[in-house]
């Protein structure tokens, strides 16, 4: 079997969304589970638009993404194999410089151009894709197309099928809005006598309401998805079902499944929807699957700093708020949120608060909310530092709990624990911040109730 070579071909004229990206995934897991090659070759000829900086960022979401590429090239450096293939179209009769009129900056057609024109056989072209089986089109409506402005500048079609034939490409796989431009590039291909590749075109991406996925219906560029706190491993598993998946109810694919797994050829011929919830839902899974050492460092990082220094100062307590944390989060970039919300802090800082939040639902006597607190504190003093956990401090409380009412008891002790109205519950609570942490907050909100009353 012919050694399977693919390729990445993005134009750095702006960031790239999960679209783009699709594509690279699909490229590199074909190539690799052939051991094959994947290659990366920057398409940016257009000198006006292109930009380094997108560049860059096409390169850093690869890296990020885990895509590693055998090669690399930039299409710009490639001028002088474009220039000769140029010549040779032009001296063997497939090309032809043709004369034209062109619009001057006042609309009127006072100036004339040169651009090379390939010389358009008028047959019919069909070719096999991998996904859509056989295509044909009649090329006669093609007419003769503009394959370069000048020798010294090639565009699209030319430049592409140039790239490919010099590079060993053998399977081009790209998007359907490509299928328009496969005719013309085999036609390229003919006369140059290159070998036609294999065409693989997916399905688009498409935004919740199935119009096509851009910057303003969903598209982010990928680095972004990093900066909100997603996990590299989760977006290439989400990238990879989008129009694909391996037949089964597994949703969660590392990328060692996905190698094993993958085959383009049943990549569904229909739009994939690009689902942020679900995405959010693949990154909460491997969230789960982080090794405890690395998800405490991811959550730390994210804390603010005086946060982040109290979880080090007191890494028990810090180990003990991880689960809770992650429970209500998806993404690691909500970490902050839950810090900023006040969701956090008061596992290291005492809350401050107001009496009347002390107070369950009607019952607005102080009174018998430091009646319920004495109640609890005399229980709770009955356990050993030693055996302070969720179970026992349940087993402690429940019964008088639920004889004078459960809302009237657990209320005023989960609000003087945490001085907010969602949190965990007091059981939890208590099992985190310790049995000496415990008795001083719900003194606290002793005094704080006696002198309100």
């Amino acid at each position: 079997m012919t050694n399977i070579v693919t390729r990445f071909a993005p134009s750095p004229t702006g960031l790239l969304h999960a679209g783009n990206y699709r594509t690279a995934v699909f490229s590199y897991l074909f190539a690799r589970q052939n051991n094959g090659k994947f290659i990366l070759r920057i398409e940016d000829t257009d000198k006006e638009r292109s930009k380094k900086e997108y560049e860059d960022n096409i390169l850093d979401s690869l890296k990020w993404l885990g895509l590693n590429y055998d090669e690399f090239h930039r299409q710009s450096e490639r001028a002088p194999e474009h220039k000769k293939y140029l010549k040779y179209l032009i001296d063997k009769g497939f090309a032809y410089v043709s004369q034209e009129e062109a619009l001057a900056d006042s609309g009127a057609k006072d100036r004339r151009r040169e651009v090379i024109r390939f010389k358009n056989p008028n047959i019919k072209v069909s070719f096999k894709d991998l996904i859509r089986g056989d295509i044909e089109v009649d090329t006669t409506d093609l007419k003769d197309f503009v394959i370069a402005k000048d020798l010294d500048t090639p565009l699209f079609h030319l430049a592409v099928v140039a790239d490919d034939f010099d590079m060993g490409v053998t399977h081009v796989v790209r998007g359907e809005d490509h299928i328009s431009n496969t005719p013309r590039q085999i036609l390229i291909q003919r006369a140059l006598g290159a070998p036609e590749p294999v065409y693989a075109h997916l399905p688009l991406i498409l935004a919740p309401d199935r119009t096509k996925l851009s910057k303003r219906k969903g598209a982010l560029a990928i680095t972004e998805y990093r900066e909100r706190g997603y996990l590299p491993e989760a977006v290439l598993n989400y990238l990879a079902l989008l129009g694909w998946n391996p037949g089964t109810e597994q949703e969660i694919l590392t990328k060692d499944d996905l190698l094993s797994q993958f085959d383009i050829s049943k990549a569904q011929k229909g739009g994939a929807i690009f689902n942020e919830e679900k995405l959010r839902w693949v990154n909460k899974e491997y969230l789960k699957l982080l090794p405890l050492e690395k998800l405490h460092a991811e959550i730390s990082s994210r804390l603010p700093e005086d946060l982040r220094h109290s979880a080090e100062n007191n890494p028990d307590t810090f180990a003990k708020i991880v689960p809770i944390i992650l429970d209500r989060i998806s993404t690691l970039g909500e970490v902050l949120l839950l810090a900023d919300g006040g969701e956090v802090g008061y596992f290291f800082n005492d809350p401050v608060y107001d009496a009347e939040g002390l107070l369950w639902k009607d019952e607005k006597d102080s009174k018998l909310a430091v009646t319920r607190l004495s109640k609890v504190t005399d229980l709770l003093k009955e356990l050993s530092d030693g055996n302070f956990n969720t179970e026992t401090i349940k087993g402690a409380l429940w019964e008088y709990a639920t004889e004078v009412g459960r809302g009237s008891v657990l209320w005023p002790l989960r609000y003087a624990l945490s001085g907010r109205d969602k949190s965990p519950d007091p059981f939890t609570l208590a099992m985190i911040l310790g049995k000496e942490t415990t008795l001083r907050r719900i003194a606290y909100a002793q005094n704080l109730l006696e002198k309100n009353s």
